[in-house]
């Protein structure tokens, strides 16, 4: 693992994008302020100032685009809610991959792949975790959302949290992508805070409702609709 620290970037995604070619497997990228930085469904991320987590892994693992690959964002989703437990607070997982405490989001994921032609290049896994922050800034999102500082009363140390996170996820990763959702689905279930509720999904630009059953073991989720299943591979809770 490498890290390249920036002062400020527009996003830690988009710079990992445009420099994919020169940048090795396993590059961290990790900027003081992100003023672009964008979550799921093209949403605008908040930055609520340099002490709060913004990261970019460049992942390079092979040639040929895996399945697997696409549950990277769960995998992180699992990775933070643990060290979030560290902090003696009780993470959340909302499906796919948002994390929340006490029911408002604290983070959020973005995976990019890059593609040339039917050659995989890589994938660009994002995370912006608010870690110290305050009411007043935390009310301009446009969601319910939370810091781990006002959860826990105390300022949180951005490094020692940084390299918590970075070690953690490396620590099981490879196991991961041999394994796949099934290494992470018990922790991922018990820590659900969705299922056996009637939810809306958001799935491009329609709309599924029922009732949340169960996950799969390549982390789908299953609605069930008038006695019917529906499978999600994607798609976003409303």
């Amino acid at each position: 693992m490498s890290i390249i620290y920036l002062k400020e970037i527009d996003s830690t995604n988009r710079y990992a994008k445009s420099n994919l070619e020169n940048l090795p497997d396993r590059t961290v990228i990790q900027c003081g302020r992100q003023t672009a930085g964008r979550g799921r469904l093209q949403r605008t991320w908040i930055d609520l100032g340099g002490e709060n987590l913004f990261l970019s892994f460049v992942l390079k693992p092979a040639d040929v685009f895996s399945e697997v690959y696409s549950n990277l964002t769960q995998y992180l989703a699992v990775i933070l809610a643990q060290i979030l437990e560290q902090y003696n607070v009780q993470p959340q997982i909302k499906w796919p991959n948002d994390v929340l405490v006490d029911g408002k989001k604290i983070a959020g994921i973005l995976s990019e792949t890059v593609m040339q032609g039917t050659l995989f290049k890589g994938l660009v896994l994002g995370i912006g975790v608010n870690l110290n922050g305050d009411i007043k800034s935390l009310n301009k999102i446009d969601k319910a959302a939370t810091a781990l500082n006002l959860q826990t009363g105390e300022t949180i140390d951005l490094t020692a949290f940084t390299n918590m996170l970075a070690g953690k996820f490396f620590e099981g990763y490879d196991r991961f992508l041999q394994e796949g959702f099934k290494e992470i689905k018990k922790y991922y279930i018990e820590h659900a805070c969705f299922l056996n509720k009637e939810i809306n999904v958001q799935v491009f630009n329609e709309n599924k409702s029922g009732i949340a059953k169960s996950i799969t073991d390549k982390g789908e989720l299953i609605l069930e609709k008038d006695g019917q299943p529906i499978v999600l591979t994607i798609g976003d809770i409303l």
